[in-house]
């Protein structure tokens, strides 16, 4: 298992990341001086984990972690830059910052830098999260050297849980909706404005309109659900979240 890095300072590294269509470096001082960061580390994008849980939870609890004093979210892969950028894209991951660690540079300072080549996989990052105030490592989770791709205490919510044990999580929101439709549009913009992250799923990708009745008893969109709970259409959301304030 790699050794905790804790009370350490954080690896100087220079970074090549991309922007649209240009190269742009950043360092490791860009990134931690004077900021309180959390790095959560794994071992390649698209893949499994990282892409169902690791990263969609930490982009989804992205608001809270702000409230308690995060400045920004950073994961980091031995990826290069046009995967990161390409995977980021896909998974909507915006309020997270996905780092390239091409070289494994900043991994291998680290001691973090491990053997996958039963995968084909190469040199990859161990899968770890760590709290980084001005550069100084504060707390690491390092996931266990047992068989496999664990993933037991490396993930946001126990991160979530150190920095504040009451922090409350937000309860999932998930939407159906429809191209075309106002009602749709005026439901994710309250949904916005209250700063709810959600899952959109619009009808005609192999969700039809009798699914979605058979779900939840409507024939109109939008219908959002809050928590597994099904709230309704705009006007339903927009007495819930008036109740929800009012409370």
């Amino acid at each position: 298992m790699p050794e905790n890095c804790e009370g350490q300072r954080v690896p100087n590294v220079t970074f090549r990341t991309r922007t649209d269509s240009d190269w742009l470096d950043v360092s490791s001082e860009d990134i931690f001086r004077g900021r309180t960061v959390v790095l959560f580390a794994l071992p390649g994008a698209y893949t499994p984990t990282c892409s169902d849980t690791h990263l969609p939870r930490y982009n989804e609890l992205a608001p809270v972690f702000h409230a308690n004093g995060v400045d920004e979210i950073v994961c980091l892969s031995v990826n290069d830059a046009f995967v990161m950028r390409e995977w980021g894209l896909q998974q909507n991951a915006d309020q997270v910052r996905l780092l390239p660690d091409g070289n494994g540079e900043f991994t291998a300072a680290m001691g973090m830098l491990v053997d996958k080549n039963e995968l084909g996989f190469g040199k990859r990052s161990w899968r770890y999260s760590m709290l980084v105030r001005d550069g100084i490592i504060e707390k690491m989770f390092i996931e266990p050297d047992v068989p496999g791709d664990p993933f037991e205490v490396s993930d946001a919510d126990t991160m979530l849980r150190y920095i504040n044990a009451r922090a409350v999580a937000p309860e999932p929101v998930t939407i159906f909706t429809k191209a075309g439709c106002p009602f749709c549009t005026r439901a994710k913009q309250l949904l916005d404005a209250n700063g709810m992250v959600y899952d959109e799923v619009p009808l005609g990708r192999g969700i039809t309109a009798r699914a979605l009745r058979g779900v939840t008893g409507a024939t109109t969109v939008p219908q959002v659900f809050i928590g597994g709970r099904h709230i309704g259409g705009a006007d339903a959301l927009e007495a819930h979240l008036r109740q929800s304030r009012a409370a």
